[in-house]
């Protein structure tokens, strides 16, 4: 089949700028002699406006340049269509990309796009928000909502967010319900992954993978502050994952399911992908295997 790309470029993500980025994909795209269209990002997250022209111009693949948060918006909105999605990461954190190899470089990105094939990966729900990467409650959602409302982007920002949030974070109670059992706990944050990393090559998960049909559940409980950075480092190190009634008697709890259910009775912040949304007090999250085609390496 003739290849025909729709390009979605998020303007405003990562520090980067979009103008020369967006010059040199038409550039290269036309050398391969691929037809394309390119489209700005829309601060709705809906794509829906796509759907009669992927039918009527026979599009096969949408690539986004953009970070986790706009991958997520489009695959979310798309993700019954017959297309490919491709990424060209641009933006804070690149999570999903980084996790799947593919180059920040916007030419071996690129060099993936016209050359490697699909292959399916997992993707997730939270209530009716899609997920394709990490989504979180507690801490590091709260820096997600902070870096929302930032002027300036990029690693640094958030770093220096993360530094100014650490001392003054406090726990929230939570109850989770999966894989029959059902207990209690505060803790500072839960991180529900597909991709084994924040972004930034920051792993959370380390054996969480794309297209195992499982979500890797991170639950940092509450502890003193140094012992806190302590047990990060030794779950970045090890991450060993333990059957779940095990995992409950440790400060990290690292488990795998396909569905979960939490109760949010502090209302902690949520972010979906690392980008701010509205809390729920209650979250039913499902893995969905396979359920779109991500090329990569």
């Amino acid at each position: 089949m003739r290849r025909h790309i729709i390009y979605i470029i998020n303007p405003i993500s990562g520090t980067r700028t979009k103008a020369g980025l967006q010059k040199f994909i038409e550039e290269q795209t036309r050398k391969q002699k691929i037809a394309y269209k390119v489209f700005p990002s829309v601060a709705s997250g809906d794509y829906s406006f796509l759907r009669p022209i992927i039918k009527e111009e026979k599009i096969t693949d949408i690539v986004i340049a953009g970070g986790d948060g706009t991958l997520s918006q489009v695959v979310g909105s798309l993700i019954d269509e017959n297309v490919n999605f491709g990424i060209i990461p641009c933006g804070s954190g690149n999570g999903l990309a980084l996790t799947a190899g593919i180059s920040k470089q916007p030419s071996k990105a690129l060099d993936i796009i016209f050359n490697q094939k699909a292959k399916p990966i997992d993707g997730f729900y939270i209530n009716n928000h899609f997920a394709c990467m990490l989504s979180g409650l507690g801490f590091d959602a709260k820096v997600a909502h902070e870096f929302a409302k930032q002027s300036k982007r990029g690693l640094r920002t958030y770093a220096a967010l993360v530094s100014k949030n650490f001392f003054s974070a406090k726990p929230y109670w939570f109850t989770i319900e999966s894989n029959g059992v059902t207990f209690s706990t505060e803790a500072y944050f839960i991180s529900i992954a597909n991709s084994n990393q924040f972004g930034n090559n920051l792993t959370i998960a380390p054996k969480a993978i794309l297209s195992d049909g499982l979500l890797d559940v991170v639950i940092v409980k509450k502890t003193v502050k140094p012992l806190l950075l302590f047990n990060l480092i030794r779950q970045v190190l090890v991450g060993k994952l333990q059957k779940m009634e095990n995992s409950l008697k440790l400060p990290v709890i690292y488990f795998q399911t396909n569905e979960l259910f939490i109760k949010n009775n502090s209302k902690a912040p949520l972010h979906i992908d690392g980008d701010p949304v509205e809390t729920p007090e209650k979250l039913k999250i499902k893995i969905i295997p396979k359920c779109f085609r991500l090329i990569q390496p």
